[in-house]
């Protein structure tokens, strides 16, 4: 067997692997239900569950067509090389090369997305990024987390919303969560749980030293009715103030932002990037259900595998960006790396999420 119908078998193995995981027929009997429900003349007397089934339907659609148009885009590829090999035509066999190449990586890719199967692992997440040990620096490298999830997702077109920051006095944020809404979003971003650590010559010491810091990350699933996470109001305690900036200036007029407690559980949560106090206090109530579902599932599990992601709970140090006095990003848990923080910073992280997803499958696989 030639190498090149070595690699097209390879290909076509993965591709049945998808197929098979993603159940093809199954998915196209989901469409047609959806459909059905989407046809439904009062479907938008209720406009969240209305744009629910709207959200799955797109997304499962749009599911069907990229495995349906891989499945062709490798059979056409198989006749490209039988082509090139009939005509003796070495310009389509380069063609089809290249086209080898391309499609291989878009496989890899889909491949990785067919490995997220846990119970939240398709829904949206909310993601609370603070700083941890290092002062300022943590605070800064806090801010620059937190910017870097936010063009990951814009760089894939995934919505995002701010929730809340809590600036730090002299520059960064002592915390800040947003939400990310896009079809497997907690399952993707489950992986980045855990503490991250930064080595730079800190530019906020005058005698210009290297400083190590650390920001640590929380992912949370996005909450749904079905979830039956029943918050009493005799449970909270509610407090309102005005919203705030960077260097603590005020930037508001009135008391518009919320901060919740849960009583029983001491968790405290708070919005204050909504113009209203009572869109501050439903988009706080979203985060505090994410956070009690969350516990509610430890307790259940009895341990911090589930939602914390196998190897990567709180306060376990699992990726190091080094600026000074070399240039790396290194995973701790996956040893997957890259020589160029500047890139990774700007969003360009899907490497190291590839490399988590499978690492904690195979974790899993190991424990199972």
């Amino acid at each position: 067997m030639s190498a090149d119908a070595a690699d097209l078998k390879e290909l076509s193995t993965t591709l049945e692997g998808i197929e098979a995981v993603m159940d093809v027929e199954a998915l196209r009997a989901q469409i047609t239900e959806l459909e059905t429900e989407a046809a439904r003349p009062d479907l938008w007397d209720d406009v969240e569950y209305a744009q629910k089934v709207s959200s799955r339907l797109v997304h499962r659609q749009s599911e069907l067509r990229k495995v349906m148009s891989l499945r062709q885009r490798l059979e056409d590829l198989e006749v490209l090389y039988e082509l090139g090999a009939d005509e003796d035509d070495p310009d389509s066999v380069a063609e089809a090369d290249q086209e080898r190449v391309a499609l291989k990586k878009e496989l890899d890719a889909f491949e990785v997305r067919t490995l997220l199967s846990g119970e939240y692992d398709e829904r949206g997440a909310v993601v609370t990024v603070r700083a941890e040990a290092g002062g300022v620096d943590a605070a800064d490298f806090a801010e620059m987390l937190m910017r870097m999830y936010l063009r990951w997702a814009e760089r894939h077109g995934y919505p995002t919303e701010v929730y809340d920051t809590s600036y730090a006095e002299e520059a960064g944020v002592k915390s800040a969560t947003f939400r990310v809404d896009a079809p497997y979003a907690y399952g993707t971003l489950s992986v980045e749980q855990g503490t991250h650590r930064l080595v730079r010559i800190s530019p906020f010491d005058n005698q210009g030293r290297r400083q190590t810091s650390f920001a640590g990350i929380e992912v949370l699933p996005v909450t749904e009715e079905t979830d039956h996470i029943e918050v009493s109001e005799k449970d909270m305690r509610i407090d309102v103030f005005r919203s705030s900036g960077p260097g603590g200036q005020s930037v508001n007029t009135t008391d518009s932002a919320v901060r919740i407690t849960h009583v029983p559980t001491g968790i405290v949560v708070s919005c204050q990037n909504e113009k209203s106090q009572l869109q501050n206090k439903a988009a706080a109530m979203r985060v505090l259900q994410a956070k009690l579902l969350a516990r509610q599932k430890e307790q259940e599990q009895a341990e911090l595998d589930a939602l914390k992601g196998s190897g990567s709970s709180w306060g376990n140090q699992m990726r190091s960006y080094v600026l000074h006095p070399y240039q790396m990003v290194k995973d701790l848990r996956t040893d997957y790396e890259v020589g160029n923080p500047e890139a990774v910073l700007e969003g360009q992280i899907d490497g190291f999420l590839e490399a988590g997803i499978r690492w904690r499958r195979q974790q899993d696989a190991e424990t199972a």
